[in-house]
C-alpha cells in the first residue's frame, strides 16, 4: 500500500470516528458557548439575538446583585463541606472493600448504586426520609434534632443537600480511589512490611503518596459536581426555605428563565464559568505537582 492509499483510508477513519463527535461537540458546546457570551453583550434575549451593542452593562449587573454573592457563598459552603466528606469517605471505603475480606465485591456494589439514582429522583426520595421517616424517629426517640424537618430549617436545609450529595456521589469516588489503590505495586508494600511497617506506616508513606493521581481526579470532579448542582436542589428544597439553599446553577437559571432577566442570567453564567473553571485548573496544577513515580 502506498503512502497515498494510507493518507486515504487514516481520513476515512478519521471520518468515521472522529468527524462526527467533533461535530457533535462544537454545534452542542462550542458554538452555544460563544453564542452565550456574544448575547450577554448585547441586548439579546431568550427568543430574539440582537445586534445591539452594551458593552459590559449585563455583567456590572450581574456584579451588583447581591442574591447572587449570597448564591455564590453558599455554593462554596456546599462545595467545600462536600468535597472534604466526599473523598474523605470514599477513600475510607475503598480501602474497605479492598482489604480482602470476604464479600467485598457485594458491598462495592452497594456501596456504587446511589450514583445510578437520578438527582431529581433522588432529591424526591430523600425529601421523604427528611420530612416523613427523619421526625418520626427524632420524635419517638427523643432527639430534638430530628424532630422536626431540616427542609424548613434555613440553618439545616444546607446540611441536607450535603448529605445528600455526599451519599449520592461517595461511591463513584470510592471505584477511583479502588483503582488507584489497585495500581500500586504489592512489591512496595510487601516490603515495607518486611522492614517493620504498620499499616498506619504504609498508608502514610506508600499509599497516600502513590494515590495522588486518583486524588487529583476524585477532587477535580467532586468540584465540578459540586458547584454545577442543580437537580438535587431542584427536587429536594427548591431554593427554599426563604433562598437559604438556592444554589449558583439554580440562581443563575431563575434569573434568566424565571425572571426573564435573561442577559444579566447569561452574564452570571459566564462568570460561574470562570470561577469553576479557574479553581478547576488550578487544582489541577497543583494536584499535579504533588505526584510521585513507583
Amino acid at each position: 500500500m502506498n503512502t497515498r492509499s494510507k493518507f486515504s483510508v487514516k481520513g476515512k477513519m478519521f471520518l468515521l470516528f472522529a468527524a462526527i463527535p467533533i461535530f457533535v461537540f462544537l454545534t452542542v458546546i462550542i458554538v452555544p458557548f460563544l453564542l452565550g457570551i456574544y448575547m450577554t453583550l448585547t441586548k439579546s434575549t431568550g427568543t430574539n439575538i440582537s445586534t445591539e451593542f452594551i458593552g459590559f452593562k449585563n455583567y456590572t449587573d450581574a456584579f451588583k446583585d447581591p442574591i447572587f454573592w449570597d448564591s455564590l457563598k453558599l455554593t462554596f459552603q456546599y462545595t467545600f463541606w462536600s468535597l472534604i466528606l466526599t473523598n474523605v469517605i470514599a477513600f475510607c471505603l475503598a480501602l474497605i472493600v479492598t482489604s480482602g475480606f470476604k464479600g467485598q465485591n457485594f458491598f462495592r456494589m452497594g456501596f456504587f448504586t446511589p450514583n445510578l439514582i437520578g438527582g431529581v429522583i433522588l432529591g424526591f426520595i430523600w425529601q421523604f426520609i427528611f420530612a416523613r421517616i427523619l421526625i418520626y424517629i427524632g420524635q419517638g426517640t427523643g432527639i430534638e434534632l430530628l424532630s422536626n424537618s431540616w427542609l424548613s430549617d434555613p440553618k439545616m436545609a444546607l446540611w441536607a443537600l450535603v448529605i445528600v450529595g455526599v451519599w449520592q456521589n461517595s461511591g463513584y469516588m470510592m471505584l477511583l480511589y479502588i483503582a488507584g489503590l489497585s495500581g500500586i505495586p504489592n512489591s512496595l508494600v510487601e516490603a515495607a512490611s518486611l522492614d517493620g511497617a504498620n499499616n498506619w506506616q504504609i498508608l502514610k508513606n506508600i499509599k497516600l503518596p502513590m494515590m495522588i493521581p486518583s486524588f487529583t481526579i476524585s477532587i477535580f470532579l467532586t468540584l465540578q459536581k459540586s458547584f454545577m448542582v442543580y437537580d438535587t436542589n431542584l427536587s429536594l428544597t427548591k431554593g427554599g426555605p426563604y433562598r437559604s439553599t438556592e444554589m449558583i446553577s439554580m440562581h443563575v437559571y431563575n434569573d434568566a428563565f424565571l425572571y426573564q432577566n435573561y442577559g444579566t442570567g447569561q452574564a452570571k453564567a459566564v462568570i460561574l464559568f470562570l470561577i469553576v473553571a479557574s479553581i478547576a485548573v488550578t487544582q489541577v496544577v497543583v494536584m499535579k505537582r504533588m505526584e510521585v513515580e513507583a
